[in-house]
């Protein structure tokens, strides 16, 4: 099976990342792309998307960059995690973009920014680890 054909249909199976609107942008070894809409659901008292939704993309986005990198009989789940929100987040849109740091047979390290599509600028910076887990 493919990468992203691999991808696709792990990311597929998510409730939640369909509940919000989430969508899978790109897939490469070690790097995967997820961008989301805000629609006016997502958003904060003050109207910025919710740091929540904001975090949840970049946790999955770095979550399937790790898992680019793993063989293809296992899944991943996050260990631990840290988001500095940078900005307010008053975009419409969002792409959460993670990459590999550092892989591994059981953990790796990652990192992603979310950046604001209509200002360019980042609002959130990512840094996690992933665990790899059997699917069988």
């Amino acid at each position: 099976m493919n990468l992203y054909t691999r991808i696709k249909e792990s990311f597929d199976k998510q409730v939640f990342m369909q509940h919000i609107g989430a969508e899978l942008e790109s897939v490469e070894e070690g790097k995967v792309s997820i961008s989301i809409e805000n629609n006016g659901q997502l958003s904060q008292q003050a109207g910025f998307m919710h740091a929540g939704a904001t975090t949840t993309i970049a946790d999955s986005a770095a979550g399937y960059a790790a898992l680019t990198m793993m063989p293809e009989d296992t899944d991943v789940v996050s260990v631990e995690f840290k988001v500095n929100l940078l900005r307010p987040a008053a975009g419409r849109k969002f792409m959460a973009n993670a990459w590999v740091i550092k892989p591994g047979r059981q953990l790796s390290v990652v990192e992603a920014e979310v950046i604001d599509q209509d200002s360019g600028k980042v609002v959130a910076k990512f840094q996690g680890t992933m665990f790899s887990v059997s699917n069988e």
